[in-house]
C-alpha cells in the first residue's frame, strides 16, 4: 500500500509538551514538511528565543540555536551575515517579536535582511501564564486586565503586518490561521514563500499566524478555533500585506 501521509524526516518523533489544541504544534509540522520538500535540512538553522517554543529544538531535527527574549532577529541576522548560504529563519511569539523585540523587529526588517520570520500571534503570553501582550484584543481578559483590555489604559492591539508593510526593504508579509484545515494549507503556502524568498536573495520575509491557546484563553480547542475565525480576524484581518 502507498504511503500518502508520513511524519516529516525533520520533525522528531517524541511527545509533545504543548497544551491540548496548541497551534505550534501545526506550524512546527508545517515548517518540517517545507524543509523537506525544498531539500534544504542540511543548511538550515532556526532561532528560537523565549516563549511557549522556547524547546523547538527538541521537536526538529536540524540546527537551531537560541537567542535571549526579544533578539531572535538581531541573532539571526548576525548568523545569515557570516554564513549566507544558510537557510535561517526565526520561530517567534507575539510577546517576544513584538514586545520587548519591537525594536529589532522594526530595524531588522527595515534593513531588509535576508530572512524569514514565523510570527505566532495568540494574543498572549504563553508561556509565562497568559499576561496581556501587545496583540491582546481589547476587552480580552487575561491575567494581567481580568476586567478586559481597556483601550484608553493599554491601547489598541499592535497590528505588526501593517505596521512593517510600510517599509520599503521588506519582500513579504502575509497573515494566515490555523482556524480550519484550508487555512492550515493557506499558512503552508505562505510559509512556502517566505522561505522561497530568502533562498533566491530577495530579503526579509514574514508570515504572522493566528494561533489558538486554549489554556490561557479558557477555552476549549474547539472554542479557541472559532475565537480565532470570529474575533481575531476581526483586529487582524488575513491576507498579503506585501
Amino acid at each position: 500500500m502507498k504511503k500518502i501521509f508520513a511524519r516529516p524526516m525533520s520533525l522528531r518523533d517524541i511527545d509533545t509538551h504543548y497544551c491540548a489544541g496548541c497551534g505550534h504544534g501545526i506550524v512546527h509540522r508545517l515548517v518540517c514538511e517545507i524543509i523537506d520538500e525544498l531539500d534544504i535540512r542540511e543548511k538550515t538553522i532556526a532561532v528560537c528565543p523565549v516563549g511557549c517554543a522556547v524547546i523547538a529544538y527538541d521537536y526538529w531535527d536540524f540546527d537551531c540555536c537560541e537567542a535571549a527574549h526579544g533578539r531572535a532577529m538581531a541573532v539571526a541576522t548576525g548568523i545569515k551575515r557570516v554564513q549566507p548560504d544558510k537557510f535561517v529563519f526565526t520561530y517567534q511569539g507575539d510577546g517576544d517579536l513584538a514586545a520587548i523585540g519591537t525594536a529589532e523587529t522594526v530595524h531588522t526588517a527595515n534593513r531588509g535582511e535576508n530572512i524569514s520570520v514565523v510570527f505566532i500571534n495568540n494574543a498572549v503570553y504563553g508561556m509565562t501564564g497568559g499576561q496581556m501582550a501587545p496583540t491582546t484584543l481589547v476587552s480580552q481578559k487575561t491575567t494581567t486586565t481580568p476586567l478586559g483590555r481597556n483601550a484608553a489604559r493599554e491601547g489598541h492591539p499592535l497590528r505588526v503586518c501593517e505596521l512593517l508593510s510600510g517599509l520599503a526593504s521588506v519582500a513579504y508579509l502575509e497573515r494566515t490561521a490555523l482556524d480550519s484545515s484550508g487555512a492550515v494549507i493557506k499558512t503552508k503556502k505562505a510559509l512556502k514563500n517566505a522561505f522561497l524568498n530568502q533562498l533566491q536573495g530577495k530579503g526579509f520575509s514574514l508570515v504572522e499566524i493566528l494561533s489558538p491557546c486554549p489554556t490561557c484563553w479558557g477555552k476549549s480547542p474547539e472554542e479557541s478555533l472559532r475565537w480565532v475565525k470570529e474575533e481575531m480576524t476581526k483586529v487582524f484581518p488575513l491576507g498579503r500585506y506585501k
